[in-house]
């Protein structure tokens, strides 16, 4: 698969397949060990809907950057220990990185420092790419999104032209001026792109959308109440039928736990993890090298594989059916599953 920006390349792998250190095989602009994240320059940046900027991601040292996959997100450090996860948009003809940002005034403050003191030529670190939304052209897709959620969708439509996949689009927002490239998608596409912005039609109707289950997968990414919305509408359809991308905290992240013992494989030491504290803290404490970002089971950073146990899953990254298999975790807010005195990693 192949499209504008996008290419399929080796080492990105999604889900289970992702391993701590010797995952990234990015390239050599990209290294393994220690350093997990890498010093890039704001090439260019753009508004391009209402409150919304781009920005064109380039390595200081002018390096080719890897290729990605429909639906891989970055780690763009904004300001000075404020990190936050933005999905990859397309790679533009000069070979940048492109990004979309939305300013949310009563966000955590992160977008706000990216539209109010990043401009182009700043210098950025950056992680990843990494991928949790993965995008089949093998089968046909459903698109939804709502607001910024366009931005991975976006390139997953890119893939899909490119593939020959049928695809159709249903995009709400508040109001046309708000919803990026909104105007570009209905122009380029305008039997399958359905625009659904608040001010000018009726809201989306997920329910009836999804009414009628189809050989199709469903790719939905905007905010937590569409997700969760098209999530329940789509529950009668096949398992797996459903995939969205959230960058939004689980309810039970800082919930009570209870503690449990880990043996680090790789580490060859064994923790007790204490009820209020976090397995990354301890496994970081006894010398374990854990490539970490968000710290809030929102990223897919710290994913690591379960060797043994059971695991209380407490992220947004993994899927149901993922979640279940107990192969992998997120260190950084799983635990193990009450009545599971003991999980084995490798880390």
């Amino acid at each position: 698969m192949s499209g504008p920006g996008i290419t399929n390349g080796a080492g990105f792998t999604n889900g289970a397949g992702f391993t701590n250190g010797a995952g990234f095989t990015n390239g050599a602009a990209f290294t393994n060990g220690t350093e997990a994240r890498h010093r890039m320059r704001v090439a260019d940046r753009q508004r391009v809907a209402e409150d919304v900027v781009t920005l064109d991601l380039a390595l200081v040292d002018g390096a080719p950057l890897p290729d990605w996959e429909p639906g891989a997100h970055v780690d763009l450090e904004v300001t000075p220990g404020t990190e936050r996860q933005y999905s990859l948009v397309t790679t533009t003809p000069d070979g940048h990185w492109r990004v979309a940002v939305l300013r949310e005034a009563a966000g955590r403050g992160g977008s706000v420092a990216v539209h109010d003191t990043l401009r182009t030529g700043d210098e950025v670190l950056v992680g990843g790419p990494r991928n949790h939304f993965g995008f089949d052209p093998d089968r046909p897709a459903v698109f939804v999104a709502g607001g910024i959620g366009i931005t991975p969708i976006r390139a997953m439509i890119a893939a899909a032209e490119a593939a020959g996949t049928p695809w159709e689009l249903h995009y709400a927002g508040r109001s046309r001026d708000r919803m990026a490239f909104a105007d570009e998608l209905l122009a380029a596409h305008p039997d399958r792109v359905d625009l659904a912005a608040a001010d000018e039609a009726p809201r989306l109707n997920v329910v009836g959308l999804l009414a009628e289950p189809r050989d199709a997968v469903v790719y939905c990414c905007g905010p937590r109440g569409l997700m969760d919305a098209v999530e329940a509408a789509a529950a009668h359809w096949p398992a797996g039928s459903v995939r969205v991308e959230r960058f939004e905290p689980a309810a039970a992240v800082d919930a009570p736990g209870e503690s449990f013992e880990v043996e680090l494989t790789l580490t060859g030491t064994t923790v007790t993890v204490p009820a209020d504290r976090t397995l990354l803290e301890v496994a970081e404490e006894a010398g374990a090298f854990v490539l970490s970002s968000c710290r809030e089971g929102t990223c897919g950073t710290c994913e690591t594989p379960v060797l043994e146990g059971a695991v209380e899953h407490r992220d947004t990254v993994l899927s149901p059916a993922e979640q279940a298999d107990d192969r992998t975790m997120m260190v950084c807010v799983s635990r193990a599953a009450a009545g599971c005195p003991r999980l084995v990693l490798e880390l």
